[in-house]
């Protein structure tokens, strides 16, 4: 089993910054690809920004240029550093990472429980 663990959502005014972790325990032999996903109210869970092992980072159009995503391989841990945050961004945040738990199997997904960001002043 792999267990993925959000933490540092909360309540930003507009303008303001937050920073996401999310860190991966369990039965890991390899991590792929890592990132994080945006579900707003009463809206479908969208890719906000995706890294690869290389350190290859992608990001939704609305998010280039204030959101930095990382990730810390050796400790199996993904960041998502916000800043400049809008109304529009807020949603619940989940975070993702494609697992293959030991050499003899592939790669899957797992997902965080996820995190609620509310930017609002």
């Amino acid at each position: 089993q792999v267990q993925l663990v959000e933490s540092g959502g909360g309540l930003v005014q507009p303008g303001g910054s937050l920073g996401l972790s999310c860190a991966a325990s369990g039965s890991i032999f390899s991590i792929n690809a890592m990132g994080w996903y945006r579900q707003a109210p009463g809206k479908q869970r969208d890719l906000v920004a995706a890294i690869t092992i290389g350190g290859s980072a992608v990001y939704t159009d609305s998010v280039k240029g204030r959101f930095t995503i990382s990730r810390d391989n050796a400790k199996n841990m993904v960041y998502l550093q916000m800043n400049s945050l809008q109304p529009e961004d807020t949603g619940v945040y989940y975070c993702y990472l494609q697992v293959a738990p030991d050499r003899n199997r592939s790669y899957s997904t797992r997902w965080g429980q996820g995190t609620q960001v509310t930017v609002s002043s």
